[in-house]
């Protein structure tokens, strides 16, 4: 088993507002995205991939207006529809939320997180997505549980298996390079034990209040996100 950052998952309460967070705070414009009908949300995305992070980028993301998931009593993905959480983004505008782990078998991964002795954690069932992009169509299976709950506040990953083409193939370089992620929980002893099942053994965790750290190079210097309990 072996988990790879894939994308840092950044939430607005309006992608206009997403987009103009971007431009203030990382000096760039976005690049183009597209709408998930499997979960009422649309984005935009950047590359953000460095030496030490290959083929990894940052999503902005927000509900689409007039949207509902696809599927009946599914709450969206990245806890989107938590009340809390769209309360912290209406007051404290556009923030790190949570990442996304690339794993070459997602079956397997979410098998042993349900099945390992230390962990025991329902991640939720595989749902197939897709979007058509000018590059070619993105395929996914991704891991959503059905109340749509991150888990860990956002520091344990919701796990992603892409097909043929994945984002980074065609986002161009902006000067961004992601160059570290580390994770801060009052239960970081567990947190680690879920991140070791999975592969995820270069993610530093730390015990304390709840915070997911991503440091970034941009053209304006380097640049610290964070979660802060959201």
């Amino acid at each position: 088993m072996h988990a790879r950052i894939d994308h840092l998952v950044i939430a607005a309460a309006s992608l206009a507002e997403g987009v103009a967070w971007c431009e203030a705070t990382l000096g760039v414009v976005p690049g183009p995205g597209g709408s998930h009908p499997l979960m009422g949300t649309h984005n935009r995305l950047l590359n953000i991939a460095s030496d030490a992070f290959p083929a990894t980028y940052m999503e902005i993301i927000a509900i689409e207006p007039g949207k509902r998931p696809s599927r009946p009593g599914t709450r969206r993905w990245f806890d989107l529809d938590d009340g809390a959480l769209q309360a912290g983004l209406a007051q404290r505008g556009p923030r790190l939320i949570h990442f996304v782990a690339r794993v070459p078998d997602a079956h397997a991964a979410l098998h042993a997180l349900a099945h390992d002795e230390h962990a025991h954690i329902d991640r939720g069932p595989l749902l197939e997505a897709s979007r058509d992009t000018p590059a070619g169509r993105l395929e996914w299976q991704i891991s959503v549980r059905d109340d749509g709950q991150r888990l860990f506040y956002g520091a344990l990953p919701t796990l992603i298996q892409w097909g043929p083409v994945h984002p980074t193939d065609t986002l161009p370089d902006v000067g961004l390079a992601m160059r570290a992620l580390r994770a801060a929980h009052p239960r970081a002893a567990d947190l680690s034990a879920a991140l070791s099942t999975i592969g995820m053994t270069d993610m530093a965790v730390t015990a304390g209040p709840p915070n997911l750290v991503a440091v970034l190079d941009t053209p304006r210097g380097p640049v610290t996100l964070e979660s802060q309990g959201l």
